[in-house]
């Protein structure tokens, strides 16, 4: 399952999205969120997979501040990040029959002026917890649960690193991303397993800022926001972690004075990444909602979130069900389960006939990732069009978000245009007749060195003789996966200390 991501609110420009109302853990097994009692705040722990959610509270000796950190592990217990005069501390929290049990893990202190650390989402293997720290132009890769002894520093990385989107399902490649000193934001890739080695993932354009907001490690879906396409301008749009295909931003992401962040992705789509159906949080002056997109529907699906629905918190089950947790005056602990609406026939028609699908890729295990491109954009009429035009804006209708009430979509009321007629045949076309007016071609290769298409005249065959024409497929480009090297005993800048839990 892919469970919520965590955003920037300030570094995306959106000045309506927060952190979700709970986190996740990466098999959905459990959450935890911070609970108001009155004008107390306490930790509280959700179980997800059993036959109904409830809730288990985990107060402390003294009320929590509002800022305080919560992160679920996938043994029960609650990581907890609290912060006192430049003093990170973190501990275990755990129920105790009538009380709650707490393990000192230790602390990561900081005095300098400006200096932040926070959690990074669940790892995907549940046991371990990590933190970002940002300080004089550095950041650090903190381990604080499920070390040996305490915090561990494992990778420092030049700039000034935010975000955090786990590209496998081991937790050794993280992808960060990173604003050096008077440049652009680009995502890079920290290989925990390697020392904390970083290498580039996502650079669009050379002055654009390009960021990784989600990623699914199944189908190699990845979800960036850029303004490579209309600068100035950030805009959502998707790649494939490894294929030679160009980012695409969709002009369906558009909607108008509407934030759009993806939270969930369905995951088990190994082959068919376009497939993969996404949980948008949509935020407005009038309020927050849910919406679903597939890459190859090209349309969002608008739905009532359930009353009392933790904003930005969610998660795909394999066969398509969108579960997002609720909590009211009456109900406690709920949650409440979605169907994703039933693909459009043009989107089916388009699968039939092969068009957006990718050869059979192998187990990516922990292998590095291929950069989606590292060219700038081109200079072409598509994107001088779509600086002029700006930002689209949609009518109020559109931007009113649906009743409060969960509903599902059925097939019947999906737009029956752009359907191919029951007796004509979908066509095929080759992949570079597919760039439709939502893609922003980059200029990475050229047509013989991408698609391997000889450029020598063929004698041209009689009807009688002539083969049948067979779609060429294109090669996917598999990384290289490197072992781990050996520990060096690297020295690192002198950074904040280190306080072990006695």
């Amino acid at each position: 399952m892919t469970a919520c991501a965590f955003t920037s609110a300030t570094g995306n420009g959106n000045h309506w999205a927060a952190r979700p109302g709970c986190v996740i853990t990466a098999d959905g097994s459990y959450a935890a969120r911070l609970a108001l009692d009155g004008e107390s705040w306490y930790p509280e722990r959700w179980t997800l997979d059993g036959p109904e959610p409830y809730a288990v509270p985990l107060p402390g000796n003294q009320p929590e501040e509002p800022g305080t950190e919560v992160q679920p592990m996938a043994d029960g217990r609650v990581l907890i990040h609290r912060v006192a005069d430049g003093r990170h501390t973190f501990s275990l929290l755990y129920p105790t029959g009538p009380g709650t049990g707490e393990l000192a893990l230790g602390a990561v202190e900081f005095r300098e002026e400006g200096a932040r650390l926070s959690l990074l989402p669940p790892a995907p293997t549940g046991d371990r917890a990590y933190a970002l720290a940002v300080d004089r132009g550095m950041t650090t890769v903190w381990l604080v649960a499920g070390g040996a002894s305490g915090p561990e520093r494992l990778a420092l990385v030049p700039g000034r690193c935010s975000g955090g989107v786990w590209l496998d399902r081991t937790g050794r490649l993280l992808a960060l991303d990173r604003t050096p000193d008077g440049g652009p934001t680009k995502t890079v890739v920290v290989d925990l397993a390697r020392g904390g080695e970083v290498s580039p993932l996502l650079q669009i354009a050379e002055a654009s800022d390009d960021r990784v907001l989600l990623a699914d490690p199944d189908s190699g879906l990845l979800l960036i926001r850029s303004d490579a396409p209309s600068p100035g301008h950030a805009r959502l749009g998707w790649g494939v972690l490894g294929s030679t295909l160009p980012v695409r931003f969709p002009e369906c992401l558009r909607l108008g004075d509407c934030a759009v962040t993806p939270f969930a992705i369905q995951p088990g789509q190994v082959l068919t990444p376009e497939s993969c159906a996404v949980a948008l949080r949509v935020d407005g002056a009038a309020g927050s909602w849910v919406a679903v997109w597939r890459p190859a529907d090209r349309q969002v699906h608008h739905l009532a979130p359930p009353q009392g629905w933790l904003a930005g918190a969610g998660l795909w089950t394999r066969e398509g069900v969108l579960r997002l947790p609720y909590a009211t005056g009456v109900v406690r602990c709920g949650v409440t389960s979605v169907e994703a609406p039933a693909r459009t026939d043009r989107a089916a028609h388009a699968e039939d006939a092969g068009e957006g699908s990718e050869p059979e890729r192998a187990d990516r295990g922990a292998a590095r990732p291929v950069p989606l491109q590292q060219a700038p954009l081109q200079q072409a009429p598509l994107q001088q069009a779509s600086l002029q035009q700006g930002p689209s804006r949609q009518t109020p209708s559109q931007q009113t978000p649906p009743q409060q009430e969960p509903s599902r979509q059925a097939p019947s009321q999906q737009e029956p245009s752009r359907q191919t007629p029951p007796h004509q045949k979908p066509s095929r076309q080759a992949p570079s007749q597919q760039t439709s007016p939502q893609q922003t071609p980059l200029r990475a290769r050229t047509p013989a060195a991408s698609t391997g298409v000889s450029l020598k005249r063929r004698p041209l065959a009689t009807p009688e003789t002539r083969p049948p024409a067979t779609p060429e497929t294109r090669p996917l480009t598999t990384p290289e996966t490197r072992p781990p090297a050996p520990p060096e005993e690297t020295p690192l800048t002198p950074g904040p200390a280190v306080v072990a839990a006695r």
